[in-house]
C-alpha cells in the first residue's frame, strides 16, 4: 500500500485447560502457554506497532502473592521490547528456581494458565503507556477484577461517558478503553451486588448482554476476570474479525486465523470464526461455551480487512485478493489499448503482491502469442531515513522512500502499469511514487487500485476519520467547483447539521447525495488529475475497482462503508455528517 494508514489492533487470549505440571511433563517447560501467546502476537505484528502488552493470570496463586502480572511497552519496536523484558524476568526466575519438578501458578514470572496479549495501533489516543492494553480494573476481590484487551472503536464513547457521570462515576480520562472498562465494571458491580447476604454468581453472558447493547461500533473484545473466567465478544455486525480454537489442552482466540494455525499447526477448517454478536466464554474450570449476546443485525464484516489489513497468508484472503486482481483485467486492457508488447506490469510493494498475481493470471489467459512483461519496478527502501530537519530538504528527499528497477522500461515507448491495493490520501502516490516512476521514461503510467475509491471516513478503528484526508473527497470538491455546483457543499452541510440534532437511528448519510452528482468514471478521472504532479512527463490514468467486483471477490465481507457510505451501525451516519460539517467549517479534529 502506498499510503500508510494506522488501523486495527491485534488481540490474543489463551487458556491452558490442564494443570501446569501437565505441560511441564509433556513439553519440558512450564512456559508452554507463554511461548504460544508470544508466537500469536509475533504472527499478528502487522496489526500494531505503537504499543504492546501481555497479562498473565494464575488460577491457584497463593494469597499474599499477586494473582496476575502485567507488562506493557510503548517504545519503538514495542513487541520486541516487551518480550525481551519479560524474557529477562523469566530467565532470572528459572535461574533462581533451579531444577523444576513441580510448578504452581505464578511461582515463576509469567507462568500461569491464562494469558491476554495485545498489539496497539493508535488512532486518536496518545502513544502513552496508559493507552496500551490490557487495561485493568483492580480489586482485592478476584471476581471483581477485570483485565481487558481489544480491537475496537466505539462511535458513542461520549454518550457512554455522560451515562457514567450521571450514574455517579468519575472517569479519570476520556480514553475509549478506560471508558469501556469502567462501563463494563459498572454492570459487573450491579450483577455482583450482594442479595440476602450472598454474592450472586457471575453470569458473563448476561453481563455482556447488559453492557454491550449500549456500544455502537466495531469490536473484538477479550477479557479475564480475576477468579479465572475469560471471554471474547465480537460486535453484532462482525466489523472486527475474531477466530478461535480449542482442544483438550488449550483454548485460544485471536484477531487473525493464520496466527492460530501457525502457532498450533492447524488446518484452516480447524480454526473457527467467532460469530458476530456472539461471546465465547471459558470458565474457571475450563468449560467452554458459545452464545449469542447481542441483537442480530445485518452482517457487515470489514472488507478492507481482506483487501489490505489482514495478512495474505489466510487461505480465503489469498483467494479473494487473487480475484480482486483478476477483476481489474478488462479496465487495464482498455487503458493499455490491448498492447502487451509495449507494456510492463508491476505493483506497489508489499501488500498488493497477491492481487498482482491475480492480475497476471487474468492477463495470461488473454495474451495469445504475446509475452506478458512484468517486473518489480517500485522498490520500497525499508532502510531509508531522513535526518535533515529543514522542511524543504525533507520534501526533496521524500520521493526516495521508493526506489526503482532500471533497465526494464523502454523510454518513450512503454506503458507502465502499477497495481496498488488502495489509495487513501494519495500523498505518497503523488509526491513519491509517480515522480520516481517517471524517471524511467514511460510514455504512460496506469495506476490500478484493487479497492474502489475511499470516499467516506471510518469510525471503527482506522486512522481516516475526516474528509480532508481522502483524495476521493478532494476530487469530489474539485468536480463540484468545475461544474459550478460548489454551493451544494454548504447546503448539504446544513442538512447534515440539522440531522445531528436527531437520534442516531433517525439520521441519514447526506454526503452520498454529493457523490451522486457524478459518475464513477468522472470521479476516478478527477482523482487521476489530482494525483498527477504538474511536472510529470508521462500521462497518467488511474483505475479503481468497482464495488460490485469487490462483492464478487469477497462475498462474505459486505462491510464496504469506506466506498459506499453504507455504515454498519447508526453511529456511522452521525460520524459522516459531523465530518462534513467539520470540513465545511474548517474544523480539524475527531468526528466522533
Amino acid at each position: 500500500m502506498s499510503d500508510e494508514i494506522k488501523h486495527e489492533c491485534g488481540v490474543a487470549l489463551l487458556r491452558l485447560r490442564k494443570d501446569l505440571n501437565y505441560y511441564l511433563r509433556k513439553y519440558g517447560t512450564p512456559y508452554y502457554g507463554y511461548h504460544k501467546l508470544s508466537l500469536l502476537l509475533e504472527k499478528q505484528h502487522n496489526r500494531g506497532q505503537d504499543g504492546a502488552g501481555i497479562a498473565s493470570l494464575g488460577l491457584d496463586a497463593e494469597p499474599g502473592m499477586p494473582y496476575y502480572q502485567l507488562e506493557k511497552s510503548n517504545r519503538d519496536l514495542s513487541l520486541a521490547d516487551l518480550l525481551e523484558r519479560i524474557g529477562t524476568q523469566i530467565e532470572c526466575g528459572l535461574e533462581h528456581a533451579g531444577e523444576i519438578d513441580k510448578i504452581s501458578s505464578l511461582s515463576l514470572p509469567f507462568c500461569s494458565e491464562l494469558y491476554l496479549g495485545h498489539l496497539r495501533y493508535g488512532t486518536f489516543g496518545k502513544r502513552s503507556l496508559s493507552a496500551c492494553h490490557p487495561v485493568v480494573r483492580a480489586s482485592s476481590c478476584r471476581k471483581h477484577t477485570m483485565l481487558l484487551a481489544g480491537n475496537f472503536n466505539l462511535t458513542n464513547t461520549s454518550a457512554i461517558f455522560n451515562e457514567l457521570v450521571a450514574s455517579g462515576h468519575h472517569p479519570n480520562s476520556r480514553q475509549d478503553s478506560e471508558i469501556l472498562l469502567l462501563h463494563l465494571g459498572h454492570y459487573l458491580e450491579k450483577m455482583l451486588e450482594p442479595r440476602g447476604g450472598h454474592e450472586p454468581m457471575l453470569d458473563i453472558f448476561e453481563l455482556l448482554k447488559q453492557a454491550a447493547v449500549h456500544w455502537d461500533g466495531g469490536f473484538t473484545l477479550c477479557g479475564l476476570f480475576g477468579h479465572g473466567d475469560a471471554f471474547a465478544l465480537r460486535d453484532a455486525a462482525g466489523i472486527r474479525p475474531g477466530y478461535y480454537y480449542f482442544d483438550d489442552e488449550i483454548a485460544v482466540v485471536a484477531s487473525e486465523r493464520p496466527a492460530i494455525q501457525t502457532a498450533f499447526n492447524l488446518s484452516s477448517s480447524e480454526v473457527m470464526e467467532l460469530p458476530p454478536g456472539h461471546a465465547l466464554t471459558i470458565s474457571v474450570n475450563g468449560d467452554i461455551a458459545l452464545k449469542e449476546c447481542l441483537p442480530s443485525i445485518p452482517h457487515k464484516r470489514c472488507v478492507f480487512e481482506r483487501i489490505y489489513f489482514s495478512r495474505g497468508n489466510d487461505a480465503d484472503i489469498h483467494r479473494e485478493r487473487l480475484a480482486l486482481g483478476r477483476a481489474l483485467v478488462p479496465a487495464v486492457m482498455k487503458a493499455i489499448d490491448d498492447d502487451f508488447d509495449n507494456t510492463v506490469f508491476s505493483y506497489i510493494p508489499n501488500t498488493a503482491q497477491i492481487s498482482f498475481h491475480g492480475l497476471l493470471d487474468g492477463l495470461d489467459s488473454l495474451r495469445g502469442s504475446h509475452r506478458v512483461r512484468f517486473s518489480q519496478i517500485a522498490v520500497k527502501d525499508a532502510k531509508f531515513r531522513t535526518f535533515i530537519t529543514d522542511a524543504s530538504h525533507r520534501r526533496d528527499l521524500f520521493p526516495h522512500v521508493y526506489d526503482v528497477t532500471y533497465g526494464v522500461i523502454h523510454p518513450g515507448a512503454d506503458t507502465l502499469v502499477v497495481l496498488d491495493d488502495s489509495i487513501v490520501r494519495g500523498n505518497t502516490m503523488r509526491n513519491a511514487i509517480l515522480p520516481i516512476l517517471d524517471r524511467l521514461g514511460p510514455k504512460k503510467i496506469v495506476v490500478a487500485s484493487a479497492a474502489p475509491p475511499i470516499c467516506y471516513p471510518d469510525c471503527y478503528g482506522i486512522d481516516m476519520s475526516s474528509f480532508g484526508e481522502l483524495v476521493a473527497f478532494e476530487a469530489l470538491v474539485s468536480l463540484l467547483k468545475k461544474h459550478g455546483r460548489q454551493d451544494l457543499l454548504p447546503i448539504t452541510a446544513e442538512k447534515a447539521l440539522l440531522d445531528l440534532e436527531k437520534p442516531d437511528c433517525c439520521m441519514k448519510n447526506h454526503v452520498r447525495t454529493l457523490y451522486e452528482q457524478f459518475t464513477f468514471e468522472q470521479l476516478c478521472d478527477e482523482i487521476g488529475i489530482l494525483l498527477t504532479p504538474p511536472d510529470l512527463r508521462a500521462s497518467v490514468k488511474v483505475i479503481f475497482q468497482r464495488i460490485e467486483d469487490v462483492h464478487a471477490a469477497c462475498p462474505e465481507h459486505r462491510g464496504d462503508w469506506y466506498f459506499s457510505g453504507d455504515y454498519p451501525t447508526p453511529g456511522g451516519n452521525r460520524v459522516v455528517n459531523r465530518a462534513l460539517v467539520n470540513y465545511v467549517n474548517k474544523v480539524n479534529g475527531r468526528s466522533y
